[in-house]
């Protein structure tokens, strides 16, 4: 199976938009709402209700127009199911040898969850193309500038507690992208249809990141 992953819109804008837990219905409204709102990158969650479905469904709104990852990939099934949906890259809370190693051959990209510099370090020595640092909102910013220090080889994407105001202090201290959940994609506000919020959201995390890209 060809991965269809775009290297060029991922780094042209490092933000994944994190769902977990939403409808059929929900999910092609945002996948709409956040890819004219300049969003390129949209995970999928594993642990969703109907999650092959919806990573299906996801790709077939996107288009082309968006990478469509799936997260929370624990175990090769996990990787097994996502890979079959066609999700172009994977995502995990956790540093599982055979997940990354097994994505490595598959040729997907592959972004293992870390936290202490050990795991983060292991995690990139078996091969991750980027690291999750979760939760990031534990330690904040300072965090990610200490681990870049020493590591700082290591393309970090800070994930958990990440919103339009301290995103710019993450961007300062090193990380090489960001991992978005509840303030891009709050469940009251999709719950409540509210699109152009949705929308809204999305474009001010983007303003919010190429404004720092270029200070």
């Amino acid at each position: 199976m060809k991965n269809n992953f775009s290297w060029t819109k991922f780094e042209e804008l490092p933000i994944i938009g994190i769902l977990r837990g939403y409808t059929a219905n929900q999910v092609e409204h945002i996948v709409r709402s956040s890819a004219k709102g300049g969003l390129c990158n949209l995970e999928i969650t594993m642990n969703s209700q109907h999650a092959t479905e919806l990573i299906k469904l996801a790709l077939e709104v996107a288009d082309g127009t968006m990478n469509i990852g799936a997260g929370t990939v624990c175990t090769l099934d996990d990787l097994d199911s996502a890979l079959s949906a066609g999700a172009t890259f994977i995502v995990t809370p956790i540093v599982n040898a055979d997940v990354i190693q097994q994505c490595k051959q598959e040729q997907v990209p592959v972004i293992p969850g870390g936290f202490t510099p050990t795991e983060i370090y292991n995690a990139w020595q078996l091969g991750a193309d980027m690291v999750k640092i979760f939760p990031a909102n534990q330690f904040g910013a300072g965090y990610i500038k200490d681990i870049k220090g020493p590591l700082n080889q290591i393309k970090l994407i800070p994930t958990g507690g990440i919103t339009i105001k301290n995103l710019p202090d993450y961007h300062k201290s090193g990380a090489y992208g960001f991992g978005v959940a509840t303030p891009l994609f709050n469940k009251q506000r999709v719950e409540a249809q509210e699109w152009d919020w949705v929308q809204q959201q999305a474009r001010q995390f983007v303003e919010t990141y190429q404004t720092n890209l270029s200070t």
